[in-house]
């Protein structure tokens, strides 16, 4: 590492406890310079302040402004916005504010890939890194998913992959990318942003150090607003990366070549293709030989509740999209998805106020089978004539088995928030997988 950052730096100010705040709170610990830290956090019992180091202060259940202007650096938590009155007042004062990927950048040494986007940065970050360990690499995965960046560096890995959220992006000025992917951009997070475009500026700088920049074809916003070193992929036109028929037979291709037939991927739902483009042009441009990790494309069922195939049994596929808690997502499910048999679509929960009818013309397209359940399982009832009632996902399922037959699928994409029956989307995901299990 270089330690030209570190230069007049005494006193540090960590804003946010919990894991990610904790872990900067251990990298500076390790780091070869002295520092006095102090760890502010508004909440009055914040997660991880039993392990902190006996000689790191904390203050718990509301600010101190007098530490924050007396610091010479303030790393602050991406939950916490730039625009904080305590945080302006720190940028008045022109002390530096950072978040943990800031600090990640002046320390890491080996290549570093990341992602972003409004949908798919965790498949996409967690299939990369799989990939490349398949492909014999030793990898760090982490970031915005799983693992703290600052814990990654205990790995010294190959190749370190990273998902990023515009939060952490809005702190992170100097990180050095060979790939950098932005997948696509939708209406999200406007309680943080001045608008659309204050997001997506926020989303871009992902691309201010990449060698190679990864952008959608599909979604023009996407795009840098300068003149980049730009890499398309795309699932509707010619590109870079791109779905390529040949001999009758659709293929991922990557410059032309063949990587592998798109039928033989585990991954359900055309956004998942696109998904596996994108993996496959992260590791070209960071000099990865994608073949060696084809197997691995092949067999990958996905992240746990998104899109997640938990059962395959006699040509019927189960799969567990519970992460679906709003329209978007379901759309995104259900967006060119090919079956041989019929699809039994399981939808309904907590509706949060929400209008449903933009599923309509997507379900309109299906062999489709509507299953309703839950509190607002009345709200889809109108969207699709086969639409029928139930109060349970388990009553869904008996009444579903006998008439299930090979090239079906059973697809949980519920487009609510699960509170109605559930702790929350995670428990209403193990609750499908169990009856998966018990009836496929």
């Amino acid at each position: 590492m270089t330690m030209q950052h570190w230069q007049g730096i005494e006193k540090v100010v960590v804003v946010g406890l919990g894991i990610t705040g904790l872990s900067v709170v251990k990298h500076l610990m390790r780091l070869p310079v002295e520092l006095q830290v102090k760890v502010i956090d508004t909440r009055d019992n914040p997660p991880g302040k039993e392990e902190l180091p006996a000689q790191v202060e904390l203050h718990a259940g509301g600010w101190r402004c007098d530490w924050l202007l007396d610091a010479d650096l303030v790393v602050t938590n991406p939950g916490i916005a730039l625009a904080t009155p305590e945080i302006q007042q720190v940028l008045a004062a022109n002390i530096p504010v950072v978040g943990d990927i800031e600090l990640f950048a002046w320390q890491v040494t080996k290549p570093v890939v990341a992602i972003t986007g409004s949908n798919g940065k965790s498949t996409v970050t967690d299939l990369t890194g799989v990939v490349a360990k398949a492909a014999g690499l030793n990898v760090g995965v982490g970031g915005n998913i799983g693992v703290p960046a600052l814990d990654l560096l205990a790995l010294d890995a190959d190749l370190y992959v990273l998902e990023l959220s515009s939060f952490q992006l809005e702190t992170t000025s100097s990180l050095s990318l060979v790939a950098g992917a932005f997948l696509n951009l939708s209406e999200d997070h406007m309680d943080r942003y001045q608008g659309m475009d204050d997001y997506r500026q926020a989303k871009l700088r992902i691309f201010d150090h990449a060698q190679a920049c990864i952008v959608n074809a599909d979604d023009k916003q996407t795009y840098p607003d300068v003149e980049k070193n730009v890499v398309e992929f795309s699932i509707e036109a010619e590109a870079q990366a791109c779905v390529t028929e040949l001999d009758g037979r659709e293929y991922l291709t990557f410059a032309k070549q063949r990587i592998l037939p798109v039928d033989e991927l585990s991954l359900v739902g055309r956004h998942n293709v696109a998904n596996a483009l994108v993996v496959i042009a992260l590791l070209a441009k960071a000099g990865v030989e994608v073949e060696k990790g084809v197997d691995a494309m092949k067999s990958y069922r996905g992240l746990t509740h998104r899109c997640q195939v938990v059962a395959d049994n006699q040509a019927i596929k189960w799969v567990n999209d519970s992460k679906a808690t709003n329209v978007a997502s379901t759309l995104a499910a259900l967006s060119g998805l090919t079956l041989a048999g019929k699809l039994y679509l399981m939808v309904g929960g907590d509706g949060k106020g929400a209008d449903f009818s933009e599923l309509a013309p997507a379900l309109a397209r299906l062999n489709v089978q509507l299953c309703c359940f839950g509190a607002d399982g009345d709200k889809f009832m109108s969207l699709h004539p086969s639409a029928k009632r139930f109060d349970t996902m388990q009553e869904i399922v008996e009444w579903a088995k006998p008439q299930l037959s090979a090239g079906d699928m059973v697809l949980l994409s519920p487009a609510c928030a699960s509170f109605d029956q559930f702790n929350n989307f995670m428990a209403r995901g193990d609750a499908f997988a169990e009856l998966a299990k018990r009836y496929a």
